[in-house]
């Protein structure tokens, strides 16, 4: 069991998975202006990059693992130009607000939402082209275990591209980012969310996930043939590539 593992959002004894269901149900409605805030819009570009990491190989049915409101469907739909884009997360709260926003974009012949078990999902072998997730699998209740899922439905040759939140390894952003995330990142998504208890959990869940070199041998151990990374903005966040 990796360390992010331990780590609940209500330490109240339940599952993780029930937790996190619950806690983004209830952050939904403001998940979206606390993310573009407390990253200063920075996560945006950190999507982009994700997305045109899978442009040379033209994916047409993909897979938006912990979609959560919709972004990097929406945005992969509009840079990719798929036949079919299905997010898949536990939060209903979570991807009614991604349906919203879908609809408003107009892109309901391309996206669809689906409530799933990343642990078990109900999709066939080598179903996609590619899988996406921004910001998801470090809540995943078994990370081997959600990444073997993820290796399963890809297709043979099919690419998994990941963004996550890291931590920085250089000072003194390394320094910086402590002071912020411990600091300035916990209050102000209470302030927002009303939720006292999922932002310092974003916090815990960050500085106890794998990362760099160590997530490397972790694709592999879940099937993938090739892996690679990148860290971004300082080590802030890491884009990783995959391939079955």
């Amino acid at each position: 069991m990796y360390e992010q593992e331990k780590i609940t959002p209500y330490g109240d004894g339940r599952e993780k998975a029930g937790q996190v269901e619950q806690m983004f149900d209830d952050i939904a409605p403001t998940y979206d202006t606390l993310n573009h805030r407390l990253s200063w819009n920075i996560d945006k570009s950190w999507r982009k990059k994700a997305i045109r990491a899978l442009a040379e190989f033209h994916p047409q049915r993909m897979l938006d693992i912990a979609t959560g409101t919709g972004d990097f469907a929406i945005l992969s739909a509009r840079l990719l130009n798929p036949r079919e884009i299905i997010g898949a997360d536990i939060s209903e709260g979570m991807m009614q607000v991604g349906r919203e926003k879908v609809e408003a974009a107009k892109l309901g012949h391309i996206i669809s939402f689906k409530k799933e078990d990343c642990l078990n999902l109900s999709f066939a072998d080598d179903s996609f082209d590619a899988v996406t997730a921004a910001f998801g699998i470090r809540n995943f209740q078994d990370l081997d275990k959600g990444l073997r899922e993820l290796c399963r439905v890809l297709k043979k040759g099919g690419h998994l591209s990941i963004v996550e939140l890291t931590t920085p390894v250089s000072f003194p952003i390394k320094q910086l980012f402590w002071i912020y995330s411990h600091t300035l990142l916990p209050v102000y998504g209470k302030l927002i969310s009303k939720d006292k208890s999922a932002y310092s959990y974003l916090t815990k869940t960050i500085e106890a996930f794998p990362q760099g070199e160590q997530m490397m041998d972790i694709f592999r151990k879940a099937g993938f043939a090739e892996s690679s990374f990148r860290r971004l903005t300082f080590g802030i966040c890491t884009l990783y590539l995959a391939t079955k």
